[in-house]
């Protein structure tokens, strides 16, 4: 997500005129039957709902029902770190991590990314914490269950509209399940 979002809805939320703010989402269709889930940030939810739609339209699209697409996402925890900051022999870190909750632990060369369920985010950041590692980052996401595949035109589609839903003051995060392969990296 662009830091400028983060920045502006910060800005908004913490404002001396603030006003009420609500958490909405949406779900829908792209081209090629891709899942799109928006998280939304509001003051007026009608405002948010009819440039959401108009979006999912602008690129023929549909706006779905709440809660009709949100079980091909699972919301889970995803923590990054410096692979540098990690002092204790790795088999001892694996361990703490999944005593801390941690479904999967992958690593490169510089960084590595733990996943935990939803509900184990809070025992997992404890645990970091206990250990004195610090996260470059923690967020919250949502996962999809599996991918669609899409051709070129649905592909430049599918992306116009992601990102034309993320130049929108209210949206948050925008989560979908498109396959993005290389090759449709390159058309772009």
């Amino acid at each position: 997500m662009p830091k400028d979002n983060v920045e502006r809805a910060i800005k908004k939320a913490s404002g001396a005129d603030a006003e009420n703010y609500e958490e909405v989402t949406y779900e829908g269709y792209g081209q090629g039957g891709v899942a799109f889930f928006v998280e939304c940030t509001t003051n007026n939810s009608t405002r948010t709902v009819a440039n959401v739609r108009a979006v999912f339209n602008k690129f023929d699209g549909n706006l779905g029902k709440n809660g009709e697409l949100a079980f091909i996402f699972d919301r889970k925890g995803i923590f990054s770190i410096e692979k540098a900051k990690i002092t204790m022999p790795w088999d001892d870190f694996e361990m703490e991590m999944i005593d801390g909750g941690a479904e999967e632990i992958d690593s490169d060369d510089e960084e590595v990314m733990v996943t935990t369920a939803f509900e184990d985010f809070g025992s997992l950041s404890h645990k970091l914490d206990e250990l004195g590692i610090e996260a470059k980052s923690a967020e919250l996401q949502r996962i999809p269950n599996n991918t669609k595949e899409v051709n070129e035109e649905q592909f430049k589609a599918n992306m116009k509209m992601l990102e034309r839903f993320e130049e929108d003051d209210d949206v948050q995060n925008v989560y979908h399940n498109m396959e993005i392969t290389d090759e449709l990296m390159a058309t772009l």
